[in-house]
């Protein structure tokens, strides 16, 4: 078992400010949505005074909730996420006891002191001028309404509190490894969502999040040589009284408000062409490799934006911040917090993946607690082929190795099907594993499915429908549904909601005639090379009859293969040699050694 999980883990890929126009983009359903859809709106004003010297802050927060559901809300929830970092937290607790504990939290939590922990205490709490009650439990605020909340409604809830920046163990926190001050994501009362699965009130137990769209407007009082960057757009210079500066900031249309702050942050910018501007922070007192690898970064990075836009959607926000801080790596609203000490080539790479999910759950805000795949997965695919672009490598299939995290997953044992919770992953690496790897081999393999040119359009469109909403998992298979005409349900629902795994073999040769044979339950269409006797070679192309259709080809197309049958055979035109099933090994096939035949 331990060989296992280290070799697993080897596998998985963790690639682990002027004043500008807000985006006004309303929230509508797009043509290709059913006109039922809705989604929930917030917009948040707050004022932050924050003590560097005892890590501790006092807020008031005004939040306008519209209820745009078709029902009654009888209650609302927040999320309080500094309270995991409290000895005997489930967060603490899940630790203490997975077999395999993240190496950033292991048993760190329980060792904090009173002034180490993190809290976020609620004072008051006033439903439209109305004192309403509520009770904290764990990371979640339950509040119930002193009057329910009506379809259509806005309500106005004004909330006092206190908190304390836990000390830096996961996401967020106070003085990281790198020494930055404040690395502060998830760190303010956080309205849960609400949409047509009812509440998502998940406890703050393992990873990844879920909000609800809206504004920010945020004003940060802290101490007057603290250089802040991270969410919004900062409006004007920075006010100052009594040794403290207080920074504006408004956020139009996200779902969250992050930012980080260090006395000694340089802050670089640069100016994309018809782009965004894009700033950088980091630690002036970093040795001079790393602060080189930092002056490299910008014109890289904005080769990268450039290529998210051309390939998946424009970018729609004027900045956006690559930040020293956090405890790795971690996207936010306009910005990424990542650590910094790191080779050019892991700091590139990093910076690649965390940009890309913008794309990948922030503008499509999947719930990632519930579909992790949808946000880890897709980056990976579309951060891999970025940086296969950027270095010009010409790699015919750059995500090889995450096909081999798949497949050494998917023959392991251990597999648990993508529609597990987040948090419900009996290890950590398998949820690496499924997340990361099997997440992009969803997405690349839809591609073998389909034809790459109609996945580059599935993906354009799926964006183009899907952004500043909260897509689920089948709405990416809808969109491919669309683009081509075909009936794609049993994809997804033998590789997403099942372990059902691919196996096909070549079976025997006779002459001219081929036998194939499918022996794991997951249908797919075939692609197969035969090599001839007289040493030519033709490609043909099997259909699934299920599909109800055939990607676009060059190679020879022959009669659909019905998936309860368990064999298929057809006869080419000359004595074969040799047989290939998917040579190009973009099908996730788990016993590639039976796919090819060769007859001496």
């Amino acid at each position: 078992m331990r060989h296992f999980l280290v070799s697993l883990f080897s596998l998985v890929l963790f690639t682990a400010c002027g004043a500008s126009n807000p985006i006004t983009e309303n929230i509508t359903a797009s043509p290709n949505l059913t006109q039922s859809y809705w989604q929930q709106h917030v917009d948040y004003t707050m004022e932050i005074d924050m003590n560097v010297k005892n890590h501790q802050y006092k807020g008031k927060q005004k939040l306008v909730y519209t209820n745009n559901s078709p029902d009654v809300l009888n209650r609302v929830y927040y999320h309080l996420y500094f309270n995991a970092f409290q000895p005997g937290s489930e967060m603490d607790v899940r630790s203490l006891t997975i077999k395999d504990p993240s190496p950033k939290i292991s048993d760190r939590i329980s060792k904090l002191q009173p002034n180490e922990i993190g809290y976020i205490k609620v004072n008051s709490l006033k439903q439209n001028g109305t004192a309403i009650s509520y009770e904290t439990v764990g990371t979640v605020l339950e509040v119930k309404l002193s009057q329910p909340i009506q379809p259509g409604e806005k309500v106005t809830f004004d909330m006092d509190f206190d908190a304390q920046v836990p000390i830096q163990i996961r996401r967020s926190g106070r003085d990281n490894a790198e020494g930055v001050a404040l690395s502060m994501s998830q760190w303010y009362p956080k309205l849960a969502e609400y949409d047509d699965e009812g509440w998502h009130a998940d406890p703050y137990i393992g990873r990844e999040f879920h909000g609800v769209w809206g504004n920010f407007d945020v004003k940060l009082t802290i101490d007057k040589d603290y250089v802040v960057g991270g969410t919004g757009y900062l409006q004007g210079e920075p006010t100052k009284k009594s040794g403290k500066k207080t920074h504006h900031f408004l956020a139009p249309n996200v779902h969250d408000f992050t930012w980080a702050a260090d006395p000694d942050f340089i802050h670089d910018t640069l100016q994309m062409p018809n782009g965004p501007m894009l700033h950088f922070y980091y630690k002036k007192d970093l040795e001079q490799e790393y602060l080189d690898n930092w002056k490299k970064l910008p014109a890289e990075t904005a080769m990268l934006m450039d290529f998210f836009s051309e390939n998946v959607g424009k970018y729609p926000y004027d900045q956006y911040s690559v930040i020293q801080g956090g405890d790795g790596g971690m996207e936010y609203a306009m910005c990424t917090l990542i650590t910094g000490k790191r080779k050019y080539g892991s700091l590139l790479g990093v910076t690649a993946h965390e940009l890309a999910h913008t794309w990948f759950q922030f503008l499509l805000a999947s719930n990632e607690t519930k579909h992790e795949w949808m946000d880890e997965g897709f980056t990976t695919y579309i951060s891999t082929l970025a940086m296969n672009a950027l270095k010009d490598d010409k790699n015919p299939n750059p995500l090889a190795r995450t096909y081999k995290g798949y497949i050494g997953l998917a023959n392991s044992g251990y597999e648990q099907p993508l529609t597990t919770h987040s948090d419900r992953y009996q290890f950590n690496q398998v949820y690496g594993a499924a997340a990361y790897n099997k997440g992009a081999v969803f997405l690349a393999q839809l591609g073998y499915v389909i034809g790459k040119d109609n996945l580059d359009k599935t993906i354009k469109s799926y964006f183009d429908n899907f952004s500043f909403k909260h897509p689920k998992p089948f709405d990416i298979i809808r969109t491919a549904e669309r683009i081509t005409d075909f009936e794609l349900d049993w994809y997804f629902i033998d590789f997403a909601q099942t372990t059902n795994t691919i196996d096909y073999a070549v079976n025997a040769i006779e002459t001219n005639t081929i036998t194939l044979e499918r022996i794991g339950l997951m249908p797919m269409p075939i692609d197969l090379s035969v090599t001839y006797v007289d040493g030519t070679t033709e490609e043909f192309y099997i259909p699934l009859q299920m599909m109800r259709g055939e990607k676009p080809t060059s190679a020879t197309i022959i009669k659909d293969w019905a998936w309860a049958m368990p064999t298929y055979s057809f006869t080419t035109h000359k004595e074969v040699k040799s047989v290939e099933i998917d040579a190009s090994q973009m099908m996730a096939d788990v016993k590639r050694e039976n796919n090819t035949l060769t007859i001496n």
